[in-house]
Formats: structure tokens, C-alpha cells, sequence
């Protein structure tokens, strides 16, 4: 099977109400792990948190898998399941990642890493993860696989389920230093999806991966184009370079106050250029979205400190936050904010084709 044709890919697009939503993870879960494993998935925040998405006007959310979950099969698709349930419930439609070369290397199963004292995303787990990366980039396939079974098991089964809006197969792929050592994974990747070809769409981004030839890789494949763009001085340029590809275009990670991508910036942007959007984060908990990048930088030291948040201790706050948008009481980061978006939406037709076709 191939890739969609783009007049397949406008069609599903214009049938789709202008997609707005957050990445998701439920603000007591440090990582993609925590969020789904039976003795951390947490329905109650989930239903909570979701309730808000739709209240600020969101239809749907990015959420992540890991390969690892598949080795817990069966209590995994339990909660997937929950999980699909309340976004139905509460009309949000789902878009899933599969694999991700962002953060923690070696991810495990069990009791995830308590957060750092003020780190952003400092228990988030690469899958597979770059020393399984790095071995299939030398030839080493004994993890291939299990891989192929994860992805294709859970495409097939959800195979034409109407929940699910969108499979973005793996997220920048080359990032956190592997670069191109991510092309064979990735290559795998992409035949494996398209062997099973979902009804709904694949992706995975340009913008945000890292390597020309990944980067071609994934605009060659893609249904439906996606990038990333947190600097607000690049996203309309971006914008124009991707609108020459002739596709649906979705940004699937943006919103960074520091570097210019509020809301007030970027929605008008992307409204205006009938452009998906998925802003980083919700609610600010235990992954710390709301610290920048930078803090980073500074996970070793305070993994010499010790500087841990136990669970008795409260989530440190800063002045200015980068992601999220409620805190986990469900207050504002920014009243004035969560006010422009709801004007914002409610000014915006529920249907609102402005293709460039």
C-alpha cells in the first residue's frame, strides 16, 4: 500500500472540523509510561483534565504510546481503551504518536523516575529509545521484531476506528543528538504502517526532525504534512515553504511563550492558513512543561543534589511559563489568555475550509 493522494488527503481534511488541541498528558503522570501503566493510569485526572480541553473549546489532543507498553499487552489496551472512551465522550479525537527520540534514553517498565525540582520533562522516555536506535542503525536487528509487532498490532486493531483522528508515527526522529541515525528505524517505520495502511492518516514531521534525509523521508510518506514551530519568527516562513508541498499541514507542537508562539500570536496564523494546531501541554504537573528548555541543562546537577519533588511536595511554579496553560487546581496560567482562546474559537466557524487548492 502507498500513501494517500493529496486529493484523498484535502478530502478527509475538509471533513474535519479546524483541529485545535493541546499535547496531552494527564498533569499526575510523568511520561508516556506512567500514563498508561495499570498502576499508574490515573482515570480520574484524565477525566478532569480532557473535561477542561473541551471546555476551553479544544477537539482533540496528541497523546503518546511507547513500545513498551505492548509488552503489557493487555492491561495497556484496558486503559487505551478508558482513555479512547473519555475523549469520545467529551468529542475530542485523539491524535497518537507511536515511537519518540525526545529525552530519557533506556526507558524501563515499573516505577518511573520521580521529577527534578524545576526540570522540564525530565522523565519523559525515548522508544525505543537511542541505544536500540543506534543498533538497527549498526545492523543490529534482533529488536526489529518486537518493534514491527508493537506497531503493527496496535494499526491493525484499531484499524477503522473512528476515535482515532491521526497516527503520527514517530516524533523527531534524529533529535537529542542520534541525527541521522534514525533512518533505518524511521525507514522500518514507514514500511511497516503503510503494510498495514490505517483508514485514518500517517505522518511524522518535518520540521523538528533533524537530517536532510529524514526529513525527505518523512515528506514523501506523509498523508497529512506536520511540523513544529516554537519561534515566532520562523512559523510564517515555515508556513510558506510547507504550502508548497500542496498538502493538509498540521502544526503539532507550538506555544512558547519565551520565544514568541502565544496564542495570541499563533492562532490568527494558523486560522488564517486553515492550519491544524496542538499546543504544548495542558495542565502543568509532574513533566514540568511550564520550566523552559534551558532548565535542561541542568539535570545532572541536580541529580547531584538530589533535588527531587517527592509526591507530598507541591510543583514548583515560574515567574513566566513556558508550556501549559491551568494549573492542576484548574486555575489559569493567564485568565486574559484562556480568554482570548475562547473568543477565539467561538468567533471561528465549526467548519472552516480556506484550502489553497
Amino acid at each position: 500500500m502507498s500513501k494517500w493522494s493529496a486529493e484523498k488527503a484535502h478530502k478527509w481534511y475538509k471533513n474535519q472540523e479546524w483541529l485545535i488541541g493541546a499535547n496531552f498528558l494527564p498533569s499526575s503522570a510523568i511520561n508516556q509510561l506512567e500514563m498508561f501503566q495499570p498502576e499508574t493510569f490515573d482515570e480520574r485526572t484524565i477525566k478532569a483534565e480532557l473535561k477542561m480541553a473541551n471546555a476551553l473549546g479544544f477537539n482533540s489532543v496528541r497523546v503518546y504510546l511507547h513500545d513498551l507498553l505492548w509488552d503489557i499487552k493487555k492491561e495497556f489496551l484496558v486503559n487505551f481503551e478508558k482513555f479512547l472512551f473519555i475523549c469520545d465522550r467529551e468529542n475530542i479525537k485523539p491524535m497518537i504518536v507511536l515511537f519518540d527520540d525526545c529525552h530519557r534514553s533506556n526507558p524501563k517498565l515499573g516505577k518511573q523516575f520521580l521529577p527534578l525540582k524545576g526540570i522540564h520533562n525530565s522523565g519523559w522516555s525515548q522508544s525505543p529509545g537511542h541505544e536500540i536506535v543506534k543498533e538497527i542503525h549498526e545492523g543490529k536487528l534482533d529488536q526489529l521484531p518486537r518493534l514491527k509487532k508493537f506497531i503493527q498490532e496496535i494499526l491493525s486493531l484499531y484499524i477503522e476506528d473512528e476515535r482515532i483522528l491521526l497516527w503520527d508515527i514517530y516524533n523527531e526522529p534524529g533529535q537529542f543528538g542520534i541525527g541521522e541515525n534514525s533512518l533505518e528505524l524511521l525507514q522500518h517505520v514507514w514500511e511497516w504502517a503503510l503494510e498495514v495502511r490505517p483508514s485514518q492518516p500517517l505522518t511524522s514531521c518535518m520540521h523538528g526532525s533533524i537530517g536532510e534525509k529524514i526529513i525527505e523521508l518523512n515528506k514523501e510518506n506523509s498523508d497529512i504534512i506536520t511540523f513544529h514551530a516554537y519561534e515566532s519568527k520562523n512559523l510564517e516562513s515555515i508556513i510558506n515553504e510547507l504550502l508548497e508541498i500542496e498538502r493538509p499541514i498540521i502544526c503539532t507542537e507550538y506555544m512558547a511563550r519565551e520565544f514568541g508562539t502565544t496564542f495570541e500570536f499563533s492562532l490568527p496564523i494558523f486560522k488564517k492558513n486553515n492550519i491544524g494546531c496542538y499546543n504544548w501541554g495542558l495542565v502543568a504537573g509532574k513533566s514540568q512543561t511550564h520550566f523552559g528548555w534551558e532548565t535542561i541543562l541542568n539535570l545532572k546537577e541536580s541529580v547531584r543534589k538530589k533535588d527531587f519533588i517527592f509526591e507530598n511536595e507541591g510543583i514548583p511554579e515560574p515567574k513566566v511559563w513556558f508550556h501549559d496553560i491551568y494549573r492542576k487546581d484548574g486555575s489559569p496560567y493567564d485568565q486574559k489568555e484562556i480568554n482570548f482562546i475562547k473568543n477565539f474559537l467561538k468567533k471561528s466557524p465549526k467548519k472552516d475550509f480556506l484550502s489553497k487548492n
